[in-house]
């Protein structure tokens, strides 16, 4: 599942990379009891068995590359290399090399998230939160960080739209027991409520996206039967276009003479993005 990110950081940060932060600094080794994490991490969670490989690396290669720290009171704060702190420790190492950098509150935050987002290994909630956190800490639009990280818009929608599942259905997905698409059908279920219920079906009787889109089908069953059979494949097919477009479920309903879409959101920012879409394609 590639998350490649284009532009990268050399959009957002030209003169600012983790490339220049890395080079042409003087590599001090700083006590790894002095290291503290960066509060502004947005990966929760850590494989232990890729971090297990790297502390073996470690003790047979040493740190070929040398962390991004700034120093906070009498500690450094990791800025870049979480990983390579975690396997050192169970390298047994008890000094780590290191660039000592001065950056702002702001700054380590940017550069703690799009450092991950470059990775290809953040779960889609992780990755949801670090565009949500570039928006509003940077005051971005979802326009704007699609165009600066060379993502889709649809791509940054679909992801942030994952933050309205329940804390127990996005843990769900943080753990890989439901997929992204299951996060995103799940949102189509009318009675919010059951979400976490329905969620749980999916895991113990492994249904798959596509069952599960039949599943919330039937459990939306409130459209008088006129409509349905009035709905062709040709409706349908725009109907599920729409829905991608507009990363929430969209309703055509046709009579003999008029239709209407119907286009749901769930909360004022949710109408707010919608009105956003709709205004770009206006000009």
């Amino acid at each position: 599942m590639a998350r490649g990110l284009g532009k990268g950081l050399d959009a957002l940060f030209p003169t600012q990379t983790i490339e220049t932060l890395q080079s042409d600094e003087a590599i001090e080794k700083i006590q790894l009891e002095l290291l503290v994490t960066n509060p502004f991490q947005p990966r929760k969670i850590f494989d232990d068995e890729t971090i297990e490989e790297l502390a073996q690396s470690i003790q047979e290669h040493g740190i070929i590359q040398p962390i991004v720290v700034r120093k906070k009171g009498k500690k450094y704060e990791i800025v870049v290399g979480e990983r390579r702190f975690r396997a050192s420790k169970i390298a047994g190492l008890n000094e780590i090399p290191a660039i000592v950098k001065e950056l702002t509150e702001e700054q380590m935050m940017e550069l703690a998230i799009l450092e991950n987002l470059q990775r290809e290994d953040l779960t889609p909630i992780e990755e949801a939160e670090a565009y949500q956190s570039l928006i509003e800490k940077l005051h971005f639009t979802q326009e704007d960080l699609a165009k600066r990280l060379g993502k889709s818009r649809p791509h940054i929608t679909n992801h942030i739209r994952l933050l309205q599942l329940p804390e127990e259905v996005r843990k769900l997905v943080n753990d890989g027991l439901l997929s992204m698409g299951h996060g995103r059908t799940l949102l189509g279920l009318k009675n919010k409520r059951r979400i976490p219920e329905v969620a749980s079906k999916v895991v113990n009787q492994s249904l798959n996206v596509r069952q599960l889109e039949t599943l919330i089908k039937q459990l939306n069953e409130d459209v008088p039967r006129e409509t349905k059979k009035n709905k062709d494949i040709f409706v349908e097919a725009k109907e599920t276009q729409l829905r991608e477009y507009f990363g929430t479920n969209v309703q055509i309903r046709k009579n003999k003479n008029k239709g209407k879409i119907e286009i749901e959101f769930y909360s004022e920012d949710d109408l707010e993005r919608i009105l956003e879409i709709l205004s770009l394609e206006q000009e």
